[in-house]
């Protein structure tokens, strides 16, 4: 999950540098706001991939203890 999370997150940071870089900024800023935004994206899908995890995990063990009961 990491590792698809981690690919997905450089996926957006690439397609930032190009789309930065077309907009004629200097390297640093491309690269600071392209950093940026790999790192906000990549810790709201890490959150959003927690949530269901843990959705997945709750939804489990009421079902088990449903079919134990």
């Amino acid at each position: 999950m990491k590792k698809i999370i981690f690919n997905l997150g450089l996926l957006v940071f690439f397609i930032s540098l190009i789309f930065f870089s077309r907009q004629g900024m200097l390297v640093q800023d491309i690269l600071i706001k392209s950093f940026a935004v790999f790192f906000v994206f990549t810790f709201m899908l890490t959150i959003l991939a927690l949530t269901f995890i843990k959705a997945v995990n709750k939804l489990s063990n009421e079902k088990q203890k449903n079919y134990y009961s």
